[in-house]
């Protein structure tokens, strides 16, 4: 899967916005095709936001230890 690039988050916000502003506009002169392509862009582009604000929040050190094997003896048979 591919991740979005974190360093990228301020753009993807930029672009958030512009879409917001444009379906506005789409809105203000009845282009209806026009909105409802731009909503599904805008759905898009939060979903990337979200992805981005999950990841930062996913790296928390996780202390797997080292394993310790013990030996067992065998029975004499």
């Amino acid at each position: 899967m591919l991740w979005p690039d974190p360093a990228q988050r301020d753009r993807l916000i930029e672009i958030r916005d512009n879409l917001r502003a444009r379906i506005a506009e789409a809105e203000r002169e009845g282009w209806l095709g026009e909105v409802e392509g731009l909503r599904v862009s805008l759905a898009g582009a939060e979903d990337k936001i979200a992805q981005v604000d999950r990841r930062r929040g996913n790296h928390a050190a996780v202390d797997l230890s080292t394993p310790i094997f013990q030996r067992r003896e065998v029975p004499d048979e």
